[in-house]
This record gives structure tokens, sequence and C-alpha cells, in this order.
């Protein structure tokens, strides 16, 4: 018995992602499988982060795993535990990165046969010293077209938007041409990358309606609640702008010598902290009825494991009356 066995929720009935956003705005979480089993307690033991998260009532949970396939193991074991609760939907990513054609059917055969329909169709970030996915497949628009082909319907199939342009392509534009060529090949909708450069997000979703991609929209969003975590997402995860009012709560807020390594008082740390996170919900909320008014079709939150905040964010948000 894992710490994601079944704790005993009633089912409901769970209908596919694609149809949600057909007839009203969803909202949903990411989370990630932990390497430890002390953070798989965190996250799946009774009254853990999961539990926390249903009461949010949220449409689907997606799941990560590391790049190469590593950590898959516990990829299941979180899926399982939603999918066995029966609160939400469960969603895997999934990449191309090390994986044969005959690899990618045995991993989604798996996924089929623990009741696991939903992908996010992803090529992945390449593991250091690699420089291709080192698999028979090298972009998620073959991966789009390669699951279509060997189980049609079967799966319900996510694929990642870029804003502000994937970082390792050579221009948006050719950006929005794989993301129209995975439309081409069979995905049902888009999740987006993280992206606080509202005017560039109002560019990018302009661009892609002009290029005849159709696809609803579920957009990724990280609750800005720590001032280390938002510079790393930033730079070191997405190379993402930091706009110029994001960047005034950073420099209001900033702890000396950097948020990283801290060596003013201890209370004074811990005040800046408070009032970077209570400004930063509030502009993490904002943000959010940005996304709604221009008719995304999604809101989708990167919890990082952790539910501080979240439920805030959900009521003060407006999404718990979508559901």
């Amino acid at each position: 018995m894992g710490f994601c066995d079944n704790i005993g929720y009633t089912r409901r009935k769970i209908v596919s992602v694609k149809d949600i956003l057909k007839e009203r705005m969803a909202f949903s979480f990411e989370v990630f499988p932990p390497k430890t089993d002390k953070g798989m307690e965190k996250l799946c033991s009774p009254g853990g982060v999961l539990d926390q998260l249903y009461e949010l009532r949220p449409d689907y949970i997606s799941c990560t795993y590391g790049a190469g396939g590593t950590n898959v193991g516990k990829n299941l074991e979180v899926l399982d535990k939603i999918k066995q609760d029966g609160k939400a939907i469960p969603l895997t990513h999934f990449t191309c990165i090390g994986n044969t054609k005959e690899g990618i059917r045995q991993q989604l055969d798996t996924y089929l046969d623990h009741g696991i329909n939903h992908m996010l169709a992803l090529r992945g970030d390449f593991p250091v010293g690699w420089s291709g996915t080192g698999g028979d497949l090298h972009y998620a628009t073959q991966l789009v077209k390669f699951v279509r082909k060997e189980y049609g319907d079967k799966f319900t199939i996510a694929v990642a938007g870029s804003p502000e342009g994937h970082v390792a392509c050579r221009s948006i534009e050719a950006d929005i041409s794989f993301l129209k060529q995975k439309q081409d090949n069979g995905a049902d909708y888009i999740m987006t990358q993280l992206c606080w450069d509202m005017e560039q997000f109002k560019r990018w979703l302009d661009m892609i309606r002009k290029a005849g991609v159709t696809m609803p929209i579920d957009v990724g969003v990280i609750p800005i609640t720590d001032q280390a975590a938002t510079i790393t997402m930033a730079y070191n995860r997405n190379a993402s702008v930091i706009p110029k009012e994001l960047s005034r709560l950073l420099t209001k807020h900033w702890i000396f010598p950097n948020p990283y390594n801290p060596t003013e008082p201890e209370d004074v740390v811990k005040a800046k902290k408070a009032a970077f996170k209570e400004e930063g919900m509030l502009y993490t909320i904002r943000q959010i009825d940005q996304y709604r008014a221009l008719g995304c079709n999604g809101i989708h939150m990167y919890v990082l494991n952790k539910s501080d905040g979240v439920a805030r964010l959900v009521n003060e948000s407006g999404m718990m009356d979508y559901i």
C-alpha cells in the first residue's frame, strides 16, 4: 500500500476536459511527483495537499514527470490516487525524451489500463548533456500525430502554448506555426506556459487566432507568493518577462543582499516576505481577472505541491462560480 492508495472518496462521473471547455470556463491544478517518501506523504496522505485541492472542486489535476521519464513510477502513483478518489480528472504529462515508439505504446497502454486517458503531449526538456530527444520522436507535433494514429480518440490531448515564444524556438512565428500543426495533427486544447506580460499575451492570442488556431486555451498561472520562487520561475525555468508592475513589487519588498541568501534581521525578512505575498496574491487575482475578460477557456494553477493561499485565489477570483 503506497501513500497514494484510495482513501475512500465517493466517485463522481468523470467527463472529458475538452467537453468541459466547450460548456464553461474550467479550472485545474498542476502538481509534481515528489522524489521522497516524505514529499509523497505530504501530497497524498489523508488530509494532504491533494485532499485540500479537492475541496476547491477542480476539473482536473495534471502531474508532471522528470526529463527522460524519470520518476514516472511516482507520477503514476499520484495519478492513480486522483483517479481512485474520483474528485478530479487525472492528466499526465508525456514527453518524447528517450522514448521509442514501442516504449511510448507500452507506457500509454499502462495509463489506459489505469483509467488515465488525458495527456499533455510535450517534446520535453533535454537532460543535461543531451542535444536531442534520444528517441524515435523529436517534436510534440510528431507525438500528437503518433498518439492519434495509434489510439484514435482514446486520449484527450492537450499541447503546450508559449505566449512569449518557446525559449528554444527560432521565432514566435515559427512557434505558432508548430502550434497550428499540433492542432492539425489532432490536439484538443492548449495549456499555456507561464506569462506575466499581459500585453504580450494579448498579441499572442491575436496572432494564433489569425493563424487558424481555434483550440480552447487553458492558461497556466503560478500564484505569486515568494520573491525567490518568482525570480527562479521567470529566469531559470521559463525565460519569462517580468513586467513593470511585478518588478515594482519585487523592488519594493527586496530582501538584501538577495532573496536566496538574506542577511537582514529575521523579523525584517519575515515582514517583507509577508508583505510581498499579500501583494503578490492580489496581483495574481487581477491577472486571472484579465484572462477571464479575454475569454480564455480555463485557468490552470501551478501550485508546486502547496495548498497555502490557493483557496483564497480560487474564491476571490470567482473561479468557484463556474463549477
